[in-house]
């Protein structure tokens, strides 16, 4: 299956989790999480790629973000991010600016990030700025708990969590999981009682999460999903510093 636009993204997913095979695990509900209501929120977190070795690819990451405004109103917005791995494990991941649908050319680069596992090296680059960041990790990168393939998370008190079967996508398989968890009234700022969907496709392959949906009736719904995919080589030119940015070393000294 291979998608064409980040609304084909949107339906498909929205009709794979209404499909979906279900095997629940009920977790009693909790009180006192999560925090208040703070908004709509103008972030969304892309795909966090392992620095594994022996599994290379580049790939585009579509993010659709279709919002709930305070006055009623929809807001939507979209970008395509890219990501990379190479042979040896080094990652590239960027972050683009959210556009209206339909805006002409690709969206603008706000920030990338390279890594090396075999020297613990991060580039972070800001391209208003044409500034690039050197640290040394003083250990190795540590995947994030949320980016542990679903059999090594551990359930969190008030969430329910669902199996979801597996499917393809672009010929890879994917392994699928949906987490709720229910906020009480008097946490939701609402004044009544808000469920939280979030459904998260993993693909052992490429050891990454390929599709993550997720649904607050107060804020609407944003999705991030991988496309595109390659599982070669990326290009050498991904993982180097452009020449017309200033290099700067905030290694700590006592890194090394």
């Amino acid at each position: 299956m291979r998608w064409s636009h980040p609304y084909s993204l949107l339906l498909t997913v929205f009709a794979v989790g209404c499909a979906a095979t279900v095997q629940a695990q009920n977790v009693p509900a909790s009180r006192s999480m999560p925090p208040d209501y703070r908004g709509v929120m103008t972030h969304i977190d892309g795909i966090y790629v392992m620095p594994v070795p022996n599994a290379p690819f580049s790939a585009n990451v579509e993010i659709v973000s279709h919002s709930l405004m305070p006055d009623g109103t929809d807001h939507v917005v979209t970008t395509t991010n890219h990501i990379g791995r190479s042979s040896s494990g080094r990652i590239y991941n960027e972050r683009r600016q959210l556009m209206p649908p339909g805006s002409r050319g690709e969206p603008r680069l706000l920030s990338a990030h390279v890594y090396d596992p075999a020297t613990r090296l991060n580039i972070y680059t800001d391209t208003r700025l044409r500034l690039a960041r050197e640290i040394v990790s003083r250990r190795p990168a540590v995947t994030p708990a949320e980016a542990l393939p679903p059999d090594k998370q551990r359930v969190r008190p008030g969430f329910t969590e669902t199996d979801l079967g597996t499917q393809s996508v672009d010929d890879v398989p994917l392994r699928g999981i949906r987490k709720t968890h229910t906020i009480p009234a008097e946490l939701s700022g609402t004044g009544k009682a808000v469920v939280i969907t979030d459904d998260y496709w993993y693909s052992e392959a490429l050891s990454i999460y390929m599709i993550i949906r997720h649904s607050d009736p107060r804020t609407g719904e944003q999705l991030v999903a991988v496309t595109n995919v390659e599982r070669t080589e990326p290009p050498a030119e991904l993982f180097v510093i452009p020449p017309t940015y200033k290099v700067v070393d905030e290694t700590p000294p006592d890194a090394q």
